[in-house]
Order: C-alpha cells, then structure tokens, then sequence
C-alpha cells in the first residue's frame, strides 16, 4: 500500500481560494496487489469493475482519503459511521454508481485519512468537508451520514446550506451523543476505551486492545471461541501481511468491516465524544432547527438493556423530537441493525436513490 504524503503529493499544486483552506489536486491511490485473495474482502474486485477508484487530496491541515465512481449522475457525499472508513459502503457503492456520482469519504480519524489530534470535533471536520465539496466535487451534494457520519451530514446542512441538496441521516445518534446524555447509551462504551488508552499511553495494538477492552460484546456475537478465533486471526494477519490492512473474511460483513476500521482508527476521535469536545460549537437542536434541505431521518432497530443503558442509536421520543425541528423532514423507521447500508443494503439503495431522485 502506498504510503500517506504529507502535504501535497508529489505531482499535485496546492490552490488557495478566500472561500476555503488549501486543497491539493486529487490523486489516484494504488492498491496491493499482494494480498492473499482467501483474506481479502471480494467487494475489492466489484468495486474496481463499477469504475470506482480511491484518491487522496490535501484539504487544510489534512489529508483526506475517498472512493469516486464515475460522472454517472449528480453527485452524492457518503459519510460513514465511526470506526469504519469509506469502504463501509462497499456493498451499495456500485448500485448507486450507476445513478450518483458517488463520493464516499474516510473522514478525521478514519481509514488512511490524517488528521490533526486537535481537529478531531465536529466544526473542523464540517469545515474540511465543506471545502472538499466546494474544490473537489464542485456543486451542491446530496448527502447521506451513518451514525456520527450522519452527525456531520447534519452539520453540513446546517452551516454550508448553499453546497447541500438534500440530506438523508442514516440512524444518526441525534441528542444521545452530547453529554450528559452519552453516558447513558452502548456507545460511550467505546468512548471509555478509547479514553483509557490514550490516558494509559498504551503502545498495545489498538485493534487488539478494543477487542479485549469490548470482549463482552464480541463473545455474545460470536462466543468464547469466536472471540479467541479473532484475537488469533488478527495475529496471524499482522505477521502474515506485516503493513496491511486487516481483512478477515470468516467474519460476518458488519464485524469484518469494523475491524478494517478499528485497524487504522484513531482513538482521539472517541476520547472527543468522551469528554464532549467533538460537540463543541455544534448544538444538534439548534443545528436541526437550521436546515432548510430536505432531509430524512432514517431509524434503526434500538433496544434498553436491563440497567437502562440505551443500545442504538436514538430511541423513539429522540425521533420524534428531531422531526419536529426539521422544517422539510420525512420520517423513515426500517427494520435494520445500526449500519443499515451493510445490513440491508438493497433496501438502503432504493431509499437513498427514491429519497434524493423520486420514485
């Protein structure tokens, strides 16, 4: 795997404009050819045959790391849910290739992408994000987010309302994510991981420190044995594939693809939601008040554990809040796991394609 550039890449000119930070002319990214295909993911191959290629671009203080298909329709910006990078939407990129020109982008702390420590919180991500829009895409976007992916949808289309179309957030935790209220659901979980590492200034894998961290979690996916079976499959993998990727094709997509994620993830951007600064500056009430785009909430399957600890990403009365301070929101209950476009991603293409092009 190529390497991340600092700066500019060797062959790119970095352009200044008044509207936004330095962005560098995007460059292709190539990919090993190497890999022990019994270990890499399959989507790999049909993700190359529907023309969609990733590229790396100097936007600000970061370097940010995206799949583009091809000019097959007005553009659509992909926002993925943490711990995963842009490849989450592996499953539904080439089905919306053919009517998007689909963009889906490994934001601040995610898959190759580099980042400031300090520019891990929601303003400096949006501001990235809205300058790659302005002097990468070039036009107004639709916009769809995952989970704090679809935190910085909200974002965009609260504060850059002349670059966002419409904007479709994808089970977004809307309210459960600020504080006090984190503390109370599944998620802050991880948040306290992430937190204890940095405090411990651990040089442990990261990957193989969240899994013994969450071990609860992955033994009641998978059990005892499954839970030793991941352990010494990442093993193995680091020693088989040393600088690669961390692809392991027994799982199941969800937990494969979160893994490739928690294998580059940078825990500073959960330390931010630990102590609130991803939050700082951005009100999620006062920003849904704000945003004129059409926009759907789309709400995934959530459940109260026995000690009131909320898993999922929004309940019902957050719902129902958000829809009534969206002035143009349309209300979507699906029955699907959090990710819904790796969980039901038929089902997620013809929403977004319906929502954003009419049935």
């Amino acid at each position: 795997m190529t390497n991340l550039v600092a700066g500019c890449a060797p062959s790119g000119d970095c352009v200044r404009t008044d509207a936004g930070p330095a962005v560098c002319e995007p460059h292709v990214v190539p990919q090993p050819d190497d890999l022990d295909a019994s270990f890499r993911d399959g989507w790999h191959v049909t993700l190359a045959e529907a023309g969609i290629v990733e590229r790396r671009v100097r936007v600000g203080r970061s370097t940010l790391y995206y799949a583009e298909g091809p000019a097959s329709g007005p553009p659509l910006l992909l926002l993925h849910a943490q711990h995963m990078d842009w490849y989450s939407y592996s499953r539904v990129l080439p089905e919306l290739a053919r009517t998007f020109h689909v963009f889906a982008v490994s934001y601040h702390g995610h898959g190759l992408t580099e980042s400031p420590v300090d520019h891990m919180d929601a303003t400096h991500i949006g501001v990235d994000l809205t300058a790659f829009i302005e002097h990468v895409i070039g036009e107004p976007v639709f916009v769809t987010g995952n989970s704090s992916g679809g935190l910085l949808s909200l974002w965009l289309a609260a504060n850059a309302p002349s670059w966002v179309r419409a904007v479709l957030l994808e089970d977004p935790p809307l309210f459960t994510s600020e504080l006090p209220r984190s503390r109370e659901t599944i998620a802050f979980r991880t948040f306290e991981t992430c937190h204890a590492y940095l405090e411990t200034r651990s040089r442990e894998d990261f990957l193989l420190y969240w899994v013994a961290s969450n071990q609860e979690f992955v033994v009641n996916m998978f059990g005892n044995f499954g839970y030793r079976l991941l352990v010494s499959g990442v093993e193995t993998y680091r020693v088989d594939h040393p600088g690669e990727r961390v692809e392991l094709n027994f799982l199941p997509d969800i937990v494969r693809i979160l893994v490739r994620g928690l294998d580059v993830y940078d825990p500073h951007f959960g330390d931010a939601f630990y102590d609130g600064s991803w939050s700082e500056g951005f009100d999620q009430a006062e920003a849904l008040q704000r945003v004129a785009a059409p926009t759907l909430l789309l709400h995934a399957n959530f459940e109260y554990l026995e000690d009131g600890t909320l898993n999922g990403a929004l309940d019902d009365d957050d719902a129902a809040r958000a829809m009534s301070l969206l002035a143009a929101g349309t209300y979507l209950r699906i029955d699907s796991e959090h990710v819904v476009h790796l969980d039901e991603p038929t089902e997620f293409v013809r929403i977004a394609t319906e929502f954003f092009l009419g049935p």
